[in-house]
Parts: C-alpha cells; structure tokens; sequence
C-alpha cells in the first residue's frame, strides 16, 4: 500500500516556475514507477510526467517536454515535478500516481496502470 500527498501548487504569473513535490509512504515506494497527471476544469485528466523507479528513464507528454522535469528522491520517499516557464494552458489540478506493478524499470503514460493517487494540488497561472 503507498499513500501520496502532493504540494507546490500555488498561482503565479506566465513565465514563472514552480516545484511540486508528491511524498509517499510505504515500503514499495521506491520499487515503483511514479507519474504526475493534470486535470483543467472541464476537462479529462491528462498524463504529464512519468519517472521509473531508479529515476534513470522518464516520460513527459508533448505539452510540457523541455519545460518540465520529473525527478525522485527514493531516499527521501519524494517525487518531484519541476515546472519553468509555466503558461496559463498549465492550470490544472496537479495528481501524483504511484503505479499498480512494483519491480519494473518501465514508465507509464496511462492513468490506468497507476493504483495510488493523491488529492492533488492546484496550480494556476496568469497571463
């Protein structure tokens, strides 16, 4: 069982850049592949970011590549998304996502291959 608490959100102007951090607990944490999704008001949860569970391989969605970047602390049961020049198509509500399957090297772009989701934080940028 993991449990994730995810933090950062906050608003700010376009541009500018943020840090979200998504905490874990639980013993698997560190075996599992971990994923940010996104959810705009009226809209599908879409996938963002996804990190394997020694960091070495990471998946981004075409949106965000070159812009945001996932890293894991196992160390520290924390995953990180960092997020520079935001841009108001950003705003969303921010979900961290430990996967179902524990022991694998692979990353996920599917919501359907996460089990654990946080409640997520906002992030809301200004134009």
């Amino acid at each position: 069982q993991v449990q994730v608490v995810e933090s950062g959100g906050g608003l700010v102007q376009a541009g500018a850049s943020l840090r979200l951090s998504c905490a874990a607990s639980g013993r698997t944490f560190s075996n599992r592949p971990m994923g940010w999704f996104r959810q705009a008001p009226g809209k599908a949860r879409e996938f963002v970011a996804s990190i394997s569970r020694s960091g070495g391989n990471t998946q981004y969605a075409d949106s965000v590549k070159g812009r945001f970047t996932i890293s894991r602390d196992n160390a520290k049961n924390t995953v990180y998304l960092q997020m520079n020049s935001l841009k108001p198509e950003d705003t969303a509500l921010y979900y961290c996502a430990a996967a179902n399957i524990a022991y694998t090297s692979r990353t996920y772009g599917s919501e359907n291959e996460y089990a654990y989701w946080g409640q997520g934080t906002q992030v809301t940028v200004a134009s």
